[in-house]
């Protein structure tokens, strides 16, 4: 196995727990190295930090995947897939949830989502690309799937000089699976829909509804497949209002409320224009659910990125009925819970409102933060109310 050694005082960091090594930290990158080839990490001084593999294409030069000499082969990868699945376990989750969160599961690159007998996968990088045939053995000795789909179209496989793909590698599916998380069915697409198909991150952040909708006119922005509109349903909110750009995505929301008995509108349009109008019709909501897809991929684009959301909070909370609710996310790991609440004191003083900050929430438990990489830490969920 090849030797990656750092630079004189570059080691603290990692050996506190940190995954990455990035290419500035290294002494010498081989220009020989094979994206995605096992390396072993070491000191200036030649003492052992690790294991890992490698791409020097990248900013990230080594991805570490133990702090143990043991060999990276199939027995690696099912015990380490059999304990993230053990903590799902202990912490009462049902049939479907994420399997594997990357770093927060100590695998790097891999992203597994299980929705019932069906397991979706994402290789984000070229080690685990290169490990793949390990990984998928590991999750049909662990789970034994009926499915497993490959969703390998992600815009960073190209960074890691990967190729985008879809395909189904065990059993049939026609991409629509059905699944149960919280207490209500629904059906997503897995082949098509966003991501792996739908977002277990906020099923705690859905939870808290519980306390927020009874009994008052609840809108749910960028609704998707219409998670958060029926949990307000569920809960008690007196008429659930959803908005998203996608017709698909529309037509299956509307099909989960049918499907749960749960009544809810679901709107096609997009939604800084809908909320527009909705001001000047001067409607008015007891809750405003505000869940956008990520407004910034980069760091370059942190500001821009802060100007649409600073737009939608200020809509969302002029249309708050006094004593309203706004749950307010952002899903970029570029924003961080500092500058995300910055931004909704600014849009509070625009919308001419006072808020009061009630909770800030992040991913549910199975999407785990590695302590020491604050960077597995992406998800803000605002709960605030608004006079």
């Amino acid at each position: 196995m090849r030797i990656i050694k750092l630079k004189k005082k570059e080691e603290r960091r990692v050996q506190r727990g940190h995954p990455w090594v990035f290419s500035n930290e290294v002494q010498d990158l081989p220009a020989d190295a094979v994206p995605g080839e096992p390396v072993e990490v070491r000191d200036f001084t030649g003492n052992f930090l690790g294991r890992g593999y490698v791409n020097p294409r990248s900013l990230i030069a080594v991805r570490i995947l133990t702090r143990k000499q043991e060999d990276m082969d199939a027995a690696f990868f099912t015990r380490r897939i059999g304990s993230a699945r053990d903590l799902r376990k202990d912490l009462g989750f049902g049939e479907s949830f994420r399997a594997v969160f990357s770093e927060g599961d100590g695998l790097p690159g891999l992203i597994v989502d299980k929705y019932a007998d069906t397991l979706v996968v994402q290789s984000l990088t070229a080690g685990i690309d290169g490990m793949l045939d390990l990984v998928l053995a590991a999750l049909r000795d662990v789970y034994g799937p009926k499915t497993i789909v490959l969703r390998n179209d992600t815009a960073s496989r190209e960074l890691e000089g990967l190729e985008r793909e879809t395909r189904v590698v065990l059993g049939e599916t026609s991409g629509m699976v059905e699944f149960e998380e919280s207490g209500i069915r629904y059906r997503a697409n897995v082949i098509e829909g966003q991501k792996t198909g739908f977002f277990f991150d906020q099923r705690e952040n859905r939870l808290a509804l519980k306390d927020l909708v009874r009994g008052r006119r609840t809108l749910d922005c960028f609704c998707y497949v219409g998670a958060w509109a029926l949990s307000a349903a569920r809960y008690g909110a007196t008429e659930v209002i959803g908005i998203d750009s996608s017709e698909k995505a529309a037509t299956l929301a509307r099909s989960n409320a049918e499907l749960n008995n749960l009544s809810a509108k679901f709107l096609v349009g997009d939604v800084f224009e809908k909320l527009r109008e909705l001001e000047k019709q001067k409607e008015r909501f007891g809750c405003v659910i505000l869940d956008p897809p990520a407004f910034v991929k980069s760091r370059a684009k942190v500001r821009e990125a802060l100007k649409g959301y600073k737009e939608i909070n200020l809509r969302g909370m002029r249309l708050l009925e006094p004593g309203g609710f706004l749950v307010t996310c952002s899903c970029s790991h570029h924003i961080d819970q500092e500058l995300f609440r910055e931004m909704l004191i600014d849009a509070a003083w625009s919308a001419g409102r006072q808020a009061r900050l009630l909770e800030m929430r992040t991913q549910s438990r199975d999407h785990p933060m590695l302590l020491a990489a604050k960077e597995s830490q992406y998800l803000k969920c605002a709960i605030l109310s608004v006079e």
